[in-house]
């Protein structure tokens, strides 16, 4: 074995522990699914407020149906019931992680793994208070007081932050018979949001009678209500009907692979793959050191010693952080991936084409399309299985709750540009081609797809971002073309971050 070989290998085993270990402890960590769940139901209920003045009764009420559903209330109840289960489940877990941590390790738990598990048990624990106070809320306007009050009472004994026992014993004193109003009652209604705050502050001003800022809040909610609804179009309808074109495109696409068969679309010959001149000791050059072992390991302990931290309580830093990381990580890696086929110049033909005369919008437009229902279908099978654990990626809470816009800006910036652009080049420009040399097309599709997903170091991730990856692996292959692969990716980025956007109300 060679001394490139033998680095390559320890080095290997290196990444193998770090990224084995990420996806390990992904496991028990919380999905943003649920939060965005809560986002939209959230949404919903803030639309419900509008009364359609500008059309007849049954108009705004065809309308509502249509957009919100016959009951909504209900509804949104069903899923705040739903996300609570799956916070309680995900506490356990945590804690109980953290426990067997604390004993295995009490030496090093405060600083460990225990503290990490401590932290997700808590996060979740917070997200279990701030339902059950909307929960009393959702409860009190379906006519059942009585429920309501416990549920907040409930809260208020409990071991939990002096703002939300504080809050649940004023809603509760609130909904009493007779309603009781202590001093800062109105301070602490403020702290919740939307439709939450709406109802409560309502209930405030017709217990101490107060018309004017009744009528001032209804007035507000009523503006807020037309800017939502017009929101969950975009966010609801709009994928919708892209999900359901795309449902008719494959549809058409496998009837087509089925009547043309090798003239199909969808057919890749098995003579269609690359002339790779270097061999797989090039690809795990790459790889490893280039991408995982520079990338995920190396550079985030570089940026930690300069102060510059994704955890930062700068709204803009995180931001920076995501740009600058990413670009270093792009740079470093297509140097070392440039430094490696080098002395392979000049390659064959096909290699990292960027064809601008061409079909490419065709691909990655008509690519993303059929992504769609695609993907709906396996996030709905991912729910199930994964129960709202699994981990997600940390970009997406942030940038949902991100208003600034500049910190937006450069978050969409990386989102649809950078991690495209510099995906495409490794995953679909390289490895995918690279790995033909060992494999048929349809293979190395699937191969570079699954280490494509395991690179975002999130196991409820893996299927969906492996299913992804092979449409845009198909989309290369057959178009031979990176600008197809870079506008699908960059497509779905953008509008999975303008989604973000408009939930998280910026």
């Amino acid at each position: 074995m060679t001394v490139k070989r033998a680095v390559l290998a320890v080095l290997t085993f290196i990444v193998v522990l770090v990224v084995g270990g990420a996806l390990i402890s992904s496991a028990n960590q919380p999905q943003v699914t649920s939060r965005l769940q809560l986002y939209q139901t959230d949404l919903l209920l803030q639309a419900t407020a509008w009364d359609g003045s500008d059309l007849s009764e049954q108009e705004a009420d065809r309308v509502k149906t249509a957009l919100l559903g016959k009951d909504p209330i209900e509804t949104v109840i069903e899923q705040y019931e739903e996300v609570r289960q799956s916070a309680v489940a995900g506490l356990e877990r945590s804690q109980q992680q953290a426990a067997m941590l604390t004993a295995l390790q009490p030496a090093r738990a405060s600083s460990d793994e225990a503290t990490q598990a401590q932290s997700i048990a808590n996060q979740q624990q917070a997200l279990i208070h701030r339902i059950d106070l909307r929960l009393g809320i959702l409860q009190a306007q379906q006519q059942q007081q009585q429920q309501a009050i416990q549920t907040w009472q409930r809260l208020a004994q409990e071991n939990t932050t002096a703002t939300t026992a504080q809050t649940a014993a004023a809603l509760a004193d609130l909904w009493r018979e007779p309603p009781q109003v202590s001093p800062g009652t109105e301070a602490l209604l403020q702290n919740l949001d939307g439709w939450f705050r709406d109802r409560a502050l309502e209930k405030l001003y017709r217990v101490e009678n107060r018309p004017q800022d009744l009528a001032l809040l209804t007035q507000q909610e009523q503006e807020t209500a037309e800017e939502t609804l017009l929101r969950l179009v975009v966010i609801g309808v709009m994928p919708t009907l892209g999900g359901l074109l795309g449902a008719i495109l494959l549809v058409v696409l496998i009837g087509q692979r089925f009547v043309q068969k090798q003239k199909s679309v969808l057919a890749i010959a098995g003579d269609r793959g690359w002339t790779v001149p270097w061999t797989a000791e090039t690809v795990w050059q790459v790889l490893i050191f280039g991408f995982f072992f520079i990338g995920q390991i190396v550079l985030p302990l570089l940026l930690k010693q300069t102060g510059l931290s994704f955890g930062t309580a700068d709204s803009r830093g995180p931001a920076l952080y995501a740009l600058v990381f990413y670009l270093l990580m792009a740079s470093i890696g297509l140097a070392v991936l440039y430094g490696s086929i080098r002395p392979y110049f000049p390659l064959p033909e096909g290699w990292f084409r960027f064809r601008l005369v061409a079909k490419w919008p065709l691909w990655g437009l008509g690519g993303y399309l059929v992504a769609l229902p695609l993907m709906i279908g396996v996030s709905l099978l991912n729910q199930q299985l994964w129960q709202g654990q699994g981990g997600s990626n940390p970009l997406l809470q942030t940038v949902l709750e991100e208003h600034d816009p500049l910190a937006l800006g450069i978050f969409l910036f990386t989102a649809a540009i950078a991690a495209p652009v510099f995906e495409e080049i490794l995953f679909r420009g390289f490895l995918l081609p690279s790995l033909t040399r060992y494999m048929p097309v349809w293979g190395a599709i699937g191969l570079s797809s699954l280490i494509f997903a395991a690179a975002h170091l999130s196991l409820s991730e893996v299927l969906p971002l492996t299913v992804l990856g092979a449409v845009l692996g198909f989309v290369y292959a057959r178009s031979r073309n990176l600008l197809s692969s870079i506008l699908l990716h960059s497509t779905w980025n953008s509008v999975t971050m303008i989604g973000l956007f408009l939930l998280g109300g910026a």
